[in-house]
């Protein structure tokens, strides 16, 4: 068990390339971008799928009439 934790520790502190703050920041700016057209795209499909629905029991509403 000790000989895992020292080769881990060794491989993070030697072998690892971190990246420098701009990447991070790079980095940081593509994941937000990318989660606010998720949330785009998503709240189009439910506004969507709100309105299809909508429309659906409307005309099956007025069918029983």
């Amino acid at each position: 068990m000790f000989n895992y934790f020292k080769e881990s520790y060794n491989e993070l502190v030697h072998k690892v390339t971190w990246p420098t703050f701009s990447q991070l920041q790079n980095s940081t700016v593509v994941v937000m971008v990318a989660s606010l057209l998720f949330a785009i795209v998503v709240l189009a499909m439910d506004l969507s799928f709100e309105n299809i629905m909508a429309a659906i029991y409307k005309t099956l509403g007025n069918l029983g009439r």
